[in-house]
């Protein structure tokens, strides 16, 4: 049986989408929520509206333009490449940018009566991305409920999940083809398949690989 209400934050990519697919079947109502920091291809935006529509999701876009001023990254600045250097953290990391997202969600679910709060964040594939990992999530959890007298859950389906198989709940959940299609993961803007070339789209495409010789061969992951 659903139960409760769930708070979705989501960017129109392969992992928050295949969470909504996951949070829609779980519980009796599902919102999204997107954050604009200042991304340096707008198209995230425009996806994950388009996604939340197409599903008959209430969407919430927040301005979380300040996070850019205070976070120079290459996400969102285009004399910044796209690198990860041994030892260093990738330059796609953006400082705090979970740990916001995640503080904003909760804001917005205690207003809206939920209880959950969904992300795609994962420890198996994370970049090295220190707001990524499952102790963060727990810690986070602990201090929103303190800070706010709520009982909130912090709900991570991918948390111990690779690319592939990530790629095989979407597929279990009747998504394969729409994640596929639909999801903007490439750091270049690109939808579906992407560039092909940027870390993001080598991490997709390789689990997409895994996943599907595996399927071929009739096994699971």
């Amino acid at each position: 049986m659903k139960k409760d209400k769930a708070i979705v934050v989501f960017s129109g990519g392969q992992d928050s989408t295949t969470c909504l697919f996951w949070a829609m079947e779980r519980f009796n109502e599902v919102e999204a929520v997107t954050f604009n920091y200042g991304q340096r291809h707008k198209q995230e935006l425009e996806c994950a509206a388009g996604i939340a529509a197409e599903l008959g999701v209430k969407h919430h876009i927040l301005d979380m333009s300040l996070l850019n001023q205070l976070a120079p990254n290459a996400l969102t600045r285009t004399d910044v490449a796209i690198e990860a250097k041994e030892g260093e953290l990738p330059s796609t990391f953006v400082d705090g940018r979970n740990l916001l997202f995640l503080s904003f969600a909760a804001v917005l679910a205690k207003q809206s009566g939920a209880k959950h709060i969904v992300t795609g964040v994962c420890e198996t594939d994370f970049s090295g991305y220190p707001d990524c990992r499952d102790v963060f999530i727990k810690s986070l959890n602990v201090t929103l409920n303190l800070s706010m007298d709520y009982p909130f859950v912090i709900d991570t389906p991918l948390m111990w999940l690779d690319k592939a198989q990530t790629w095989e709940l979407a597929d279990q959940l009747g998504a394969f083809e729409f994640v596929r299609s639909r999801t903007l993961t490439c750091y270049n803007g690109i939808i579906a398949d992407g560039c092909g070339e940027c870390p993001a789209c080598v991490l997709r495409r390789n689990g997409l690989d895994k996943y599907l010789a595996a399927k071929e061969e009739g096994g699971r992951l």
